[in-house]
């Protein structure tokens, strides 16, 4: 069992580098998913790595540590009604909205091993040729730097593509290397991966008609979710849309967004606001009265 101080030297790593909240009572785990790391290192045990963590802050170990407890649970097409409204209301309004600029910016954060921004790439290809010709840029980002050199190298075990890829598509746009699957090129490339830390600083981004961002404020604070709610608020578009995962919301935590319901797929919207010129002149036609 990982001794209790090893422990909050292990918590307070995680939460310093990502926010994420390792809670009392996640000691197994944590000796569960460091043990290989710690082995790797040529450690005999977790209570060893930590103790090399302590005496020499070695980035590239802590980083390990990082991504080995980072949670990167992901599949492609996950829950399936999130990508039916895409198909159905989500992308047909956002086309809609953009045809004279004919650009579409997707963001999927906290995108783990790519499979949610290859997924919306597939569902353009396949449902929306219209767009063969505008600018559609697919930004994927995560924290664990292990999971973005996957999530860009495109390949995937059976077990993965078994999980919620239809067969026509696997077989339209993957072919078979080995025991795997490798994704092709043309989807490949719709595709960019970059590094990013929610609670750290962002880099500067465009206007994103849609962020996916699913599943990844459960594991932060009240503080930090409300961080990222405003941080996201300033890149979304005023038209555009925010899907959180099934269990998360804005209630309580940022009263910019309202919740825009598509079948049993709840989106979150920017609340209209007033234009800044416009609220002035209405200031002033209330002085005035």
């Amino acid at each position: 069992m990982l001794a209790e101080q090893d422990f909050v030297y292990i918590r307070d790593l995680v939460r310093d580098r990502t926010a994420i909240v390792l809670e009392p009572g996640k000691e197994y785990l944590a000796e569960t998913r460091l043990d290989p790391v710690a082995r790797r290192a040529g450690l005999g045990s977790v209570s060893e790595l930590v103790a090399t963590l302590r005496k020499d802050d070695d980035p590239h170990l802590s980083e390990q540590v990082v991504d080995a407890l980072t949670t990167n649970e992901t599949s492609f097409f996950r829950d399936v009604y999130p990508f039916e409204s895409m198909r159905t209301h989500v992308l047909p309004d956002l086309i809609e909205r953009k045809r004279l600029s004919r650009s579409l910016f997707i963001w999927s954060a906290g995108c783990s091993s790519g499979q949610e921004p290859y997924s919306v790439a597939m569902l353009i290809r396949e449902e929306f040729p219209e767009l063969d010709d505008w600018q559609v840029s697919i930004l994927g980002t995560d924290v664990s730097a292990a999971m973005l050199e996957r999530a860009r190298a495109g390949r995937y075990g059976q077990l993965e593509v078994n999980r919620g890829l239809p067969a026509h598509l696997l077989v339209k746009y993957f072919r078979r290397t080995g025991l795997g699957w490798q994704i092709e090129d043309s989807i490949r490339s719709m595709v960019r991966f970059r590094h990013q830390n929610l609670v750290g600083a962002w880099p500067s981004l465009p206007p994103m008609d849609l962020v996916l961002m699913r599943n990844v404020m459960i594991y932060f604070d009240l503080a930090a979710k409300q961080q990222i709610l405003a941080c996201v608020r300033d890149v979304l578009a005023p038209h555009g849309y925010l899907l959180l995962g099934a269990s998360e919301t804005t209630l309580h935590l940022d009263d910019a967004f309202r919740r825009h319901a598509v079948g049993p797929t709840g989106w979150y919207r920017k609340k209209r606001q007033i234009p800044e010129r416009a609220d002035r002149v209405l200031g002033a036609n209330i002085r005035e009265a």
